[in-house]
């Protein structure tokens, strides 16, 4: 039988033998010489097709692979507010195949038995998609509001005047504004300025308003109003810009919302709105302390205003991690320094080894299918200067496509994850910790190096705390982390369960940690290689995710013994 080259002879078509071995000479070019039976112009999907022979070709050659982008779209985590255009089943489903890994809901409004009922879908959607995905409770804090009770549409005109006043009894109207704080006459004077609206506030859209106080009146304050909105709903926020509000963190309403819809639901976050002092999140953590299983909810300070950002740092020294609220600080901060605050308090998130969440970055997906190039330009810098999750508020709560704007957010990060210059980040994160390093921080880091210089593909740690796996997560790797989490058997001298639960979806507010939650029958010393092995398992799991394929190289961090050990395993068929 002739060969492919000698029908090509025959045929006379020996110059395309030629012209092919000529191109291999040239950078970056691969010849493969087509069956001249097959035009170019073919684009058939049989087997025969000129195209399929080449896509063989490629794949044959490793230059071509098959990618999933289903199980991981970014290692930066979708934080998503669940609301009345995001709380079916079918919605939520979507939102957690879009890459939501944590649901947060805004007690800011709604009662409890509505955030009950979406609660119950999310779950339902949880068993559905086989998505993992943690509880954030949003408490309201010191967030004055408008009452609104005949649920009228009120609508103010440049240049006008308006009263904001405390007496509930009041209807809104044009003229007048109800408030539900009694000390707003305090607490302002001339000049001062206040923002209104329905959740978005900006003061340049027509849903909300900026007001600047003319005039102290007894209780009431009068306002004159800066631009033509129309406020619609039954409450409005309103925010003072660098205003000092005597009204606690956590409210009598907070409270009775966590001790009873946070204790029944074992929420895993608590996002406390409106933090100005470090002692804000260690009354919080107290009360939390009291309510069982909440003793190991983890406490997000949002920092909100300047008072906040002023006790930045003994915030976050006591908080397990930070939610930058943009929206208000946007407000309370000239727009020129938002970005130097961004910035800094990344960095500082960075190195303590705690989350840091953006928020109001897509915020015209509300109500359009794509981001703004600023927008989008937003998102890739929130993930370059080192955010580990984007929340989306109004975007998925009441905007239009919260599926697509997951998607779209999760392909962003994805695209700046690619960019992100992890060697000088290692270096300068290893520069700050500083030297003698503690024996956990040495391993943490060591992992790291060792997965980046063998190329691995998955850094796989087995944990009880989480504690080791976030710490590998500081250090930024280029690869996702699989954080097996061990459960521990514990008592209350009442009855005996498992921790680890709390743990593992703990991890999904973390840049690049990916949890599981391994049998309990399987130590974390375990290094059998039979299919109990919790070794095998995860493996298995990442193969399953579409993270681990055959002759990989994968890092793993486990404990033996008294000693931890870091070790590349680089599997086989």
């Amino acid at each position: 039988m002739m060969n492919f080259v000698a029908i090509l002879r025959y045929l006379g078509l020996n110059q395309f033998v030629l012209q092919a071995r000529q191109s291999l000479i040239v950078r970056g070019l691969f010849p493969m010489l087509a069956d001249p039976r097959h035009p170019a112009e073919s684009t058939s999907a049989t087997n025969e097709s000129i195209l399929k022979v080449a896509l063989d070709h490629g794949k044959a050659m490793g230059i071509i692979k098959s990618h999933d982008r289903s199980f991981f779209p970014a290692m930066t985590k979708i934080v998503g507010t669940l609301g009345p255009k995001s709380r079916s089943v079918d919605s939520i489903s979507g939102c957690l195949k879009a890459g939501m890994s944590v649901a947060r809901f805004d007690f800011s409004w709604g009662d409890p038995a509505y955030h009950q009922e979406t609660l119950e879908n999310l779950k339902a959607a949880i068993k559905t998609t086989k998505k993992l995905c943690a509880v954030m409770l949003d408490t309201v804090g010191a967030e004055m509001q408008v009452v609104n009770k005949s649920e009228t549409t009120v609508s103010l005109q440049a240049d006008g005047q308006v009263v904001l006043t405390p007496d509930r009894g009041q209807d809104a109207t044009s003229e007048l504004l109800p408030i539900n704080f009694d000390g707003l006459a305090k607490s302002v004077k001339k000049g001062d300025t206040i923002f209104i609206g329905q959740y978005l506030f900006t003061g340049s859209e027509t849903t909300s308003v900026w007001l600047e106080v003319s005039e102290v009146r007894g209780q009431d304050v009068v306002c004159t109003i800066k631009n033509t909105a129309t406020l619609a709903g039954s409450l409005f926020t309103l925010h003072g810009s660098q205003i000092h509000i005597d009204l606690p963190t956590l409210t009598e309403k907070d409270k009775e919302v966590i001790s009873t819809w946070g204790v029944k639901n074992k929420i895993d976050f608590l996002s406390l709105s409106y933090t100005r002092h470090a002692e804000d999140v260690r009354q919080a953590r107290e009360f939390l302390s009291k309510l069982g299983d909440l003793s190991q909810t983890q406490i997000f300070a949002k920092i909100e205003n300047v008072e906040g950002l002023t006790h930045f740092d003994e915030i976050l020294r006591e908080a397990d991690g930070i939610i930058l609220s943009r929206g208000n600080l946007g407000i309370d901060l000239p727009p020129e320094k938002v970005f130097l605050f961004q910035k800094s308090a990344l960095y500082k998130c960075n190195m303590a080894g705690k989350p840091a969440v953006l928020t109001r970055v897509v915020d015209s997906m509300t109500d359009n299918l794509r981001p703004t190039r600023a927008e989008a330009t937003d998102v890739a810098n929130a993930v370059l200067d080192g955010s580990d999750a984007i929340l989306l508020g109004a975007e998925t709560l009441r905007g239009l496509y919260p599926i697509e704007t997951i998607s779209t957010v999760g392909r962003i990060c994805s695209e700046a994850e690619k960019v992100f210059n992890q060697d000088l980040y290692f270096k300068k994160t290893v520069k700050y910790v500083g030297e003698p390093m503690t024996h956990l921080e040495s391993i943490a880091s060591s992992a790291v190096r060792a997965a980046i210089k063998v190329k691995a593909s998955v850094i796989i740690c087995f944990t009880s705390s989480g504690r080791a796996a976030r710490l590998i997560a500081k250090y930024r790797p280029t690869m996702p982390v699989l954080s097996v989490v061990i459960p521990r058997l514990k008592t209350n001298q009442l009855k005996w369960s498992f921790s680890g639960a709390f743990e593992a979806r703990q991890s999904l507010i973390v840049r690049g940690l990916f949890p599981m939650l391994a049998d309990p029958r399987h130590p974390a010393e375990s290094t059998s290689a039979t299919n109990e092995s919790i070794l095998k398992v995860a493996l298995d799991h990442g193969k399953a995710m579409g993270i681990i394929k055959s002759h990989d190289r994968v890092v793993v961090c486990q404990k033996l013994g008294d000693a931890s050990v870091v070790k590349i395993i680089e599997l086989e068929d």
